[in-house]
């Protein structure tokens, strides 16, 4: 069986589609089967790939990620996932104003923000990276012990 992970920000333009690719990319090399997506709780980027700086960050990191496409979270993904994983508090606002669903939702990162680097610089855009990559690891490692 595999597990189902939405990964969700406030545009899917820069923070949530580096997550998507950094947990897809975790969950193959330790061999768990894992479904990965990423929407945004504001429409605004509907249709669009993500941001040109998220896409030079990723390949500068090995990844592809400018095939992905912009979409908006609906009510129907706290049915379809099995965990929700936002990059800020006010993402966790946003989704459980929905209500409630068989998905678990949670921080990306336990009890901390993931700075939106939209406005900020490039070096924005590395730390983000960074900070995604460590916790898209811990999580993949949680998920598999799910599995043992």
């Amino acid at each position: 069986m595999s597990l189902r992970a939405l990964v969700v920000c406030l545009g899917n333009i820069c923070r949530s589609p580096i997550g998507e690719e950094l947990l897809r990319q975790h969950a193959h090399r330790a061999g768990l089967s894992l479904y990965v997506d990423s929407a945004g709780t504001s429409g605004w980027h509907q249709g669009e790939p993500p941001d040109s700086r998220s896409v030079q960050i990723m390949s500068l990191h090995g990844f592809d990620i400018s095939k992905q496409k912009s979409r908006a979270l609906n009510r129907e993904d706290l049915q379809l996932f099995d965990f929700i994983l936002v990059m800020d508090r006010q993402n966790l606002k946003d989704v459980k104003s929905l209500g409630v669903g068989r998905a678990k939702v949670s921080l990306f990162i336990e009890n901390s923000d993931v700075p939106d680097p939209y406005y900020g610089g490039n070096n924005g855009f590395q730390l983000v990276y960074e900070m995604l990559d460590q916790a898209a690891a811990e999580w993949i490692n949680s998920w598999s012990n799910l599995h043992d």
